[in-house]
């Protein structure tokens, strides 16, 4: 393989442990050793005593546990540092929920095993425990530290985790680990716990990064920048995808996407693939909401016009330069004219929608909805700032707009894009476990809103519908693109269904932020096997109350719905759950 990567002689030989050559790394080779430690001052000795214990015999008060670690992050990715105009804006800190670490960052969620087989290496892990990276919150974001790879990695990572988790209302699980062994004439499988995702900050030398399933890992390549239209990159230069926050927040995405309906990864339609690559970018895009600076930064330059182009709608702009794209990897706002290089904004077009397959274009029609949306709930939001601002004739005067007003507009733009991230997140419990389409998610994010937040004062969920019908994505089997008919409704007949107040009497429903994990797989196993020993009995029998619960059966199931030889339709439960508190303290149980 053609040696293509460069020498950092910035960095110390010790942060690597090498079996191969120092040209075949992207950091310099050498022995195995700790990485070095932060620069700090030496403490100046004190020779006075100001302190003295109040007795001999008085013990010291145990210190209360931290809740957060802060860690130091690229808002970005590392190109935006080659500009005046962005360099101050793309550091960041992000607070994530304390844990135990191991040196790699291993914890409870994540594995971080920076192995590089392509230079034959594995660099020294490192360790957030030790007591300068506590102090400094975190190495300083550098594109020749592999430790800072590392502790880019884990923290976005977890940043994403606790997203998920938050709007879901339970510690995340990954998908079981599924063995198959020959049973007879077929097969038997088992599921087991996953306890971390594996994640290597350079797996790969080429450009590319991906979920693997099989796995249970996120593998992240690197590969030269193009040395004839690099961008803002070096010509030839070295570009991690690993310090990219989209690229690392859209692959997590993936992972606990697959952890929550694993026959997601099966194309029975167009849509499935695309909602897969649209969900992830949706949540890398909405993450950048949370980076106050560069939020505080776009809103000044856009004058508060958040449908500009803007560095908040845009995905992997580093990774879509260095392979001459001439922009982003993806813009939900836009895209750059190959002619004349210029960005322009998108039109919707319903077209769209009927004639694009390829899995990201058609994604890319989703994600511009949800954005939309966002648009239109955040300019309602704001609507009575922006009349003060400009006098009630809706248009701004000339020049840069007041701080106090990019300060307000910056605190409605964050918050509008949690409450939208945490819809679309939240929209999952809902989404039929199988065969997903746009419409099918409209009509889960409608569900899940309505159930959670019932007085709609600021239109979210009208802005949903409007932005899904100006791209042409309807629902099937509704009559209107009302609110009330596009919500999920329960079933009419609960009552006839045999052996449900047994059943629920059985069902463990403690899953929630404060459960231990694995405690929870156990929970969600054995409530699986009750939903599933009660269905066969009293539901699977019964036409109308399969009908009732929207259950594809018998003759009238498609083709992709698998049956036993016998003809029997063949049955999953994948996990039975409490859906998210509202404010009144109601809940809904749910299966899939």
């Amino acid at each position: 393989m053609r040696r293509f990567l460069l020498r950092c002689p910035s960095w110390p030989a010790s942060a690597v442990s090498a079996a191969g050559s120092a040209a075949s790394s992207p950091f310099c080779s050498g022995s195995a050793a700790r990485p070095p430690a932060p620069r700090i001052s030496t403490p100046v000795a004190s020779t006075g005593a100001w302190w003295r214990p109040s007795s001999p015999a008085s013990k010291p008060r145990a210190s209360p546990s931290p809740t957060t670690r802060t860690l130091r992050v690229f808002s970005f990715d590392p190109s935006l540092g080659l500009e005046v105009e962005t360099a101050a804006l793309n550091r960041t800190r992000v607070d994530i929920p304390w844990e135990e670490l191991r040196p790699g960052p291993v914890g409870n969620y994540l594995e971080v095993v920076d192995v590089d087989p392509a230079s034959d290496c594995a660099y020294a892990p490192v360790d957030l425990n030790d007591p300068r990276i506590l102090a400094l919150q975190g190495l300083e974001p550098s594109e020749g530290n592999p430790q800072f790879h590392q502790q880019m990695v884990y923290a976005v990572a977890m940043k994403t985790i606790q997203n998920f988790e938050r709007a879901l209302g339970r510690v995340a699980l990954w998908s079981p680990r599924r063995t198959r062994t020959r049973s007879g004439d077929g097969w038997s499988y088992r599921d087991d716990f996953v306890p971390r995702l594996r994640i290597y900050p350079h797996a790969l030398r080429e450009a590319n990064a991906f979920y693997s399933p099989e796995r249970k890992a996120l593998l992240f390549g690197y590969f030269p920048a193009s040395r004839t239209d690099a961008g803002r990159n070096l010509p030839g230069g070295v570009v991690f995808t690993c310090l990219s926050h989209d690229i690392v927040a859209h692959e997590t995405t993936h992972a606990l996407l697959d952890g929550l309906h694993r026959r997601f990864a099966e194309p029975s339609n167009l849509d499935v693939y695309a909602f897969h690559e649209a969900f992830a970018d949706i949540v890398a895009l909405f993450q950048h909401f949370s980076f106050a600076e560069a939020l505080h930064h776009q809103i000044a330059k856009t004058r508060g016009d958040l449908a500009q182009q803007n560095l908040l709608g845009q995905l992997a702009q580093q990774f879509g330069e260095a392979m001459g794209r001439r922009g982003a990897l993806r813009d939900a706002l836009g895209k750059i004219d190959k002619e004349t290089g210029k960005w322009q904004s998108a039109v919707p077009d319903p077209d769209d929608y009927l004639t694009v397959e390829e899995p990201h274009a058609r994604g890319a029609i989703l994600v511009a909805a949800i954005f939309d949306a966002f648009l239109t709930i955040f300019k309602h939001r704001v609507r009575d700032l922006m009349r003060i601002a400009t006098g009630g004739t809706g248009v701004l005067p000339e020049g840069a707009i007041h701080p106090d007003l990019t300060a307000r507009l910056a605190r409605e733009a964050a918050k509008t894009a949690q409450h939208v991230l945490t819809i679309s997140i939240r929209a999952l419990d809902y989404c039929p476990p199988v065969d997903i389409t746009f419409g099918e998610y409209l009509r889960a994010l409608i569900t899940a809103d309505s159930d959670l937040i019932p007085d709609d004062s600021h239109g979210y969920r009208i802005a949903f519908i409007e932005a899904f019908r100006r791209r042409g994505i309807y629902p099937e089997r509704v009559r209107a693109l009302s609110v009330d008919s596009l919500r999920w409704h329960s079933p009419a007949s609960l009552e006839r269904l045999g052996g449900l107040d047994e059943l629920l009497s059985k069902l463990d429903l403690s899953w929630d932020l404060g459960s231990e994990r694995y405690k929870a797989y156990q929970q969600s196993q054995d409530n699986c096997k009750e939903f599933h020993r009660w269905a066969r009995e009293h539901l699977f029998p019964h036409p109308e109350q399969r009908k009732e619960m929207g259950l594809a059966w018998g003759d009238d199931a498609p083709a992709l719905i698998w049956k036993k030889r016998d003809g029997e339709v063949a049955t999953e439960v994948h996990s039975v759950r409490r859906a998210r508190l509202n404010p009144t303290r109601r809940s809904s149980r749910r299966a899939s």
